[in-house]
């Protein structure tokens, strides 16, 4: 359940549209739902604005499938990231409108239009490998209401690419920047823009790149002030990070 259901739901109870009955079981779940092996947290939209999100991976896809479905049932928009083509097939079987996204691993369910929130996010890439990450984060990122501007490879060692942005990198309010290898591309989009930017190590790259690690610490030692980085491929925390970002300058600018 999100802010705008439950509003309506009071509202249908104010003119006598639903019993108080009624609104009560729709409120059952609030403010979790446990169904053994999970407890779904159905009241974090609204406390937080943005609802529970599935994360796949280590799941079976029947667990996934399960949690999928009882989330789609509260009528939010529905998330599940690192998935794969078993985790979608057993949602698609109990919500046959779920989408699965193969290159960013997520699958989607959009039941409402997330209210703008007015905020523009731009996803940059250092190169095609990064994809990925960059795409997992800019599905989260649209499917919490933001105008998302993806700018793919245009890592440091074809700097030109990125110069070629500075136009569009100027309309964003927030910047997710996706780079594995020594993961130099935060350090100078920090230069470039006056927003924060937030750093996505990605786990690309040969031998001592570690998995992301060497990308990892580079970000964090980065030398622009308005860097900041989340975990290794972690493109959903980034875009989540994002979103909250725009709706609190909304907020403030309201």
């Amino acid at each position: 359940m999100h802010r705008e259901s439950l509003l309506n739901l009071l509202e249908q109870l104010r003119t006598g549209d639903v019993s108080i009955e009624q609104a009560a079981d729709s409120l059952t779940h609030l403010p979790f739902e446990d169904t053994g092996f999970a407890k779904i947290d159905h009241h974090r939209a609204l406390r937080t604005g943005l609802p529970e999100v599935i994360y796949a991976q280590g799941k079976t896809p029947a667990q996934t499938g399960a949690i999928f479905e009882r989330l789609a049932h509260s009528g939010v928009n529905v998330l599940a990231t690192k998935a794969d083509g078993t985790h979608f097939e057993a949602v698609q079987t109990l919500v046959p409108a779920a989408e699965y996204h193969a290159l960013a691993r997520c699958i989607t369910l959009r039941q409402t239009e997330q209210k703008p929130h007015g905020g523009t996010i731009a996803v940059v890439c250092a190169g095609t490998s990064d994809l990925p990450i960059a795409e997992e984060a800019a599905i989260t990122a649209e499917l919490f209401g933001a105008t998302v501007l993806r700018i793919t490879d245009v890592g440091v060692a074809g700097i030109h690419r990125l110069l070629a942005q500075r136009p569009l990198l100027n309309t964003a309010d927030v910047v997710i920047a996706c780079a594995g290898m020594e993961g130099a591309l935060p350090s100078v989009l920090g230069g470039m823009v006056g927003v924060p930017v937030i750093a996505v190590p990605t786990s690309v790259g040969y031998g001592v790149s570690f998995n992301g690690i060497t990308a990892l610490l580079s970000m964090l030692n980065s030398c622009s002030p308005n860097t900041t980085v989340v975990n290794i491929d972690n493109g959903f925390g980034a875009a989540y990070t994002a979103t909250l970002v725009c709706k609190g300058q909304q907020k403030k600018g309201g």
